[in-house]
């Protein structure tokens, strides 16, 4: 579940390992691109974390987010 805190939408994602979370940033990269919209995230092993927050409304959770994260969740 995404949680809004410090104006961001953020969510953890775990893997089974190193490789399964790369393959998924890597779609996430394609669809954040689609979306002409782009997350700040980290990668730590088996873990991304993904921060969505819309930094030309002055840094708030936006419709551009919602939308954003619903598409991920859908990966």
């Amino acid at each position: 579940m995404w949680k809004e805190e410090n104006s961001k939408l953020v969510k953890d994602f775990k893997f089974g390992d190193f490789q399964e979370a790369f393959a998924f940033m890597t779609r996430v990269a394609f669809l954040a691109e689609s979306h002409g919209h782009h997350p700040n995230w980290s990668n730590v092993y088996d873990t991304v974390t993904i921060e969505l927050t819309t930094h030309d409304e002055g840094n708030i959770v936006t419709e551009k987010d919602r939308k954003l994260a619903a598409a991920i969740d859908k990966i």
